[in-house]
């Protein structure tokens, strides 16, 4: 069958042959109809990410959409290596294989649902998300960012602060159910004072954190209290990207001055079982109110030439 393949974690996949993929027991065969280049793939193939193995070579792609022997359309993921999405076959695990409500196509739930079931998973899975809560997304301007600003208003949220780097997009945001917008690209006191500013408004009970780094070390001393008679609230702050830097200069007093609790979303501290029914969960909420979703559809036989290619605030689906 004709794929993507990694042969060396430092070039881009190539398109080529690769040998068939045979299901074991609780395996299905699926044919490929779109797959979807989240940040983990990129990740995955650079051999950077935790869960990445270190074994050559490998189809990259960690979730898609497809149709099953019998002709049923589902979204399925966690294929077992070598055997990745970005294939004409691929494995489907029975448990992560996801009818696909109508009126959500092909190439919309293949791009759409790893960014949403990021911030659906962190705030019903690992934060305990309550209606009427206040949230703030760090890296808001991205395609994660984006969904998780409505994914939060649309759960109920009281209040949704955004925060991101892209202008253009941070205009936008108020429109997808933003209450409040910082941006990331200004010197670090003022940001710091921004973030104090907005927290001290009304609350803010749950972070979900894209880009971890300076941004989040800026946040952090903005959550932080001076004083002995200070009462601070419980947030709960979920860790689950890292776009702005793997490690972060963490002062003691931050947590011992604050009601922080820190956590991580992802493969590992969430739940298979949290991240299927985040999925599941959120295609229903699709289906029955779209969410504003930017996609670029491109051949897989393009690999090459689109793994490297920016579209700021765009997912891009490939199509074998």
């Amino acid at each position: 069958m004709r794929s993507a393949l990694v042969s060396d974690f430092n070039l881009s996949p190539r398109y080529a042959t690769f040998s068939d993929p045979v299901a074991a027991e609780g395996e299905m065969p699926v044919t490929v109809t779109a797959a979807g280049l989240h940040p983990i793939v990129k990740s995955l193939a650079r051999g950077v990410h935790y869960a990445a193995i270190g074994e050559l070579p490998f189809i990259p792609g960690v979730d898609g959409v497809g149709r099953l022997e019998d002709g049923s359309r589902v979204y399925f993921g966690i294929a077992r290596p070598p055997y990745g999405t970005f294939a004409e076959r691929a494995l489907a695990a029975k448990w992560m294989c996801i009818p696909l409500p109508e009126g959500l196509d092909d190439a919309t739930a293949a791009g759409i649902a790893n960014p949403a079931m990021s911030s659906w998973a962190a705030l019903m899975g690992r934060a305990k998300f309550a209606a009427g809560e206040s949230v703030l997304i760090l890296g808001a301007t991205g395609v994660a960012g984006q969904l998780a600003v409505q994914i939060a208003k649309r759960l109920g949220a009281r209040r949704v602060i955004a925060a991101g780097r892209n202008p253009e997009t941070l205009e936008r945001l108020p429109m997808l159910g933003a209450d409040a917008v910082i941006s990331l690209a200004q010197p670090r006191e003022a940001l710091v004072a921004a973030f104090k500013n907005e927290c001290a408004k009304a609350g803010v009970d749950v972070v979900l954190d894209y880009v971890w780094g300076t941004p989040a070390e800026c946040l952090l001393d903005a959550l932080s209290h001076k004083g002995l008679m200070k009462s601070t609230p419980r947030v709960r702050y979920i860790e689950i990207g890292a776009s702005a830097g793997a490690t972060i200069s963490l002062n003691a007093a931050s947590l011992r001055s604050s009601g922080l609790e820190l956590l991580g979303s992802g493969f590992g501290s969430a739940s298979l079982d949290q991240l299927r029914a985040a999925v599941a969960e959120f295609f229903a909420a699709a289906a029955a109110k779209p969410f504003e979703f930017r996609k670029k559809i491109a051949p897989l036989s393009e690999i090459e030439a689109f793994w490297d290619s920016p579209e700021p605030g765009t997912r891009i689906v490939f199509q074998p």
